[in-house]
């Protein structure tokens, strides 16, 4: 008989219900990646427009899922939103209505989206550590995270639209609503964790 597999005391949320042998682990990993592109799907399309991008409940999912899933697939479940958002599925907030495909990700919201797979990374790397139970250690990498978005967005909006328009519309308009959604994305994962646990 083979023992049951005990996952490290510092897993991913995702690791601790990872089933034994690797097809059946190869099945839960891609069915928790393509359903990670659906909550950021679903995510990018409850929004509120602004002049020039919008602000939407992406980043709470962003943060959620890398927090629950790790680092590798976190940064796979990205990779996978963004192809999907490439090959021309409606995926991204404001999509079909602003275009769809590689037209759309060069446009205003393109450092975001960029910066969407460097947080994956950051923040998964907190759940790899064992950090996604401490709101307090796992908030301060999702602001890392948040701080990388922000930056490659308005970079990006800056080559776009000039330095006054890059930064008022890029960066400044988001800080307030940004940091309420790394709080509440912060607080939501423990909790997750605990109701599991129990």
């Amino acid at each position: 008989m083979i023992p049951a597999r005990t996952p490290a005391a510092n897993a991913s949320l995702a690791e601790r219900f990872l089933p034994e042998g690797q097809l059946a682990r190869a099945f839960w990993l891609v069915s928790l990646a393509l359903a990670g592109t659906a909550l950021l799907t679903i995510a990018a399309k409850i929004k509120v427009d602004l002049v020039y991008v919008n602000v939407t409940m992406g980043t709470v999912a962003l943060f959620a899922i890398a927090a629950a899933y790790g680092s590798r697939l976190a940064v796979a479940t990205v990779a996978l939103y963004l192809l999907e958002g490439a090959l021309g599925l409606p995926v991204f907030t404001g999509t079909p209505e602003k275009g769809i495909g590689l037209a759309y990700m060069v446009g205003p919201t393109g450092g975001y989206l960029l910066g969407y797979l460097a947080t994956a990374w950051i923040v998964g790397r907190a759940a790899d550590m064992g950090l996604s139970r401490n709101p307090f250690a796992l908030s301060g990498f999702m602001l890392a995270g948040e701080v990388v978005i922000l930056a490659l967005g308005s970079l990006w909006m800056v080559y776009l639209f000039g330095l006054e328009k890059g930064l008022t519309y890029g960066f400044g308009m988001f800080i307030v609503g940004d940091l309420i959604k790394l709080a509440l994305a912060a607080c939501l994962l423990p909790a997750l964790g605990a109701l599991f646990k129990r």
